[in-house]
């Protein structure tokens, strides 16, 4: 997944850590705004959209808990990350409860902090797709309607998928020529992630070969230890 330009909203009252940190996450090809407390980094986030929120929790003027509670009163899924010299239970419970995504206790191993926001941020993508409402595709030569579950070759009689089927190929018709990762499939359609769960979804990918070989064109890639590829070939 491509994260250029994502913007970053960092606010962060310590002066020195704030900077180094800015240059590191714009090093990294992000776009970063830095606020030097929770006042200033609120009135930075109504101005911008931003792609995830970076938090201090010990601020003047306003914490880092409060900021997040007016930041999740105008945009409930921007992700928040939480930046914090304390390692209390209750804090980290406070966190997650006014909506933080991840935490990070000072000091921490900036790589960390880079695979962190990473993997938030292809979580969002790939919610964001799944959650689509679209229901009728085009694959190739086929038809797919997902809300009658039929699967149309070339205008002919419709195949009447089981809902496993349905909701996989949607999934893969979603994500067409991309990566549609194998746990985002076995969480939404399987509600679970396991060695069974994995080996029946490969079952029904098989299944869904058989279907789709009518189009040479059409095809769906083994991408290992990651997922699948709907591939339409021109």
């Amino acid at each position: 997944m491509e994260e250029q330009n994502k913007k970053i909203l960092l606010v962060e009252d310590d002066p020195n850590f704030g900077t180094v940190l800015k240059d590191y996450l714009m090093m990294n090809d992000y776009d970063v705004v830095h606020a030097k407390n929770g006042m200033e980094g609120f009135e930075k986030f109504k101005k911008d959209d931003f792609d995830l929120c970076i938090l201090d929790v010990m601020m003047p003027y306003k914490d880092g808990f409060t900021l997040a509670k007016e930041i999740r009163d105008k945009n409930k899924e921007v992700p928040i990350v939480f930046l914090t010299a304390k390692t209390m239970k209750e804090d980290v419970l406070k966190g997650y409860k006014v909506g933080a995504d991840d935490y990070l206790n000072k000091p921490f191993d900036s790589e960390v902090l880079l695979m962190k926001i990473k993997a938030i941020m292809q979580r969002k993508a790939t919610e964001t797709i799944s959650d689509s409402k679209q229901f009728e595709f085009k694959i190739g030569a086929f038809d797919l309607n997902s809300k009658l579950r039929f699967l149309r070759f070339k205008g002919g009689d419709p195949v009447k998928l089981s809902p496993k089927e349905n909701e996989l190929l949607r999934l893969l018709a979603l994500h067409e020529n991309d990566l549609m990762p194998r746990q985002l499939a076995l969480t939404k359609i399987w509600r679970d992630d396991n060695y069974f769960t994995s080996r029946s979804m490969d079952v029904y990918i098989a299944k869904l070969r058989k279907y789709l070989k009518l189009d040479e064109k059409v095809e769906i890639l083994n991408i290992h230890g990651e997922g699948f590829r709907l591939v339409i070939n021109s």
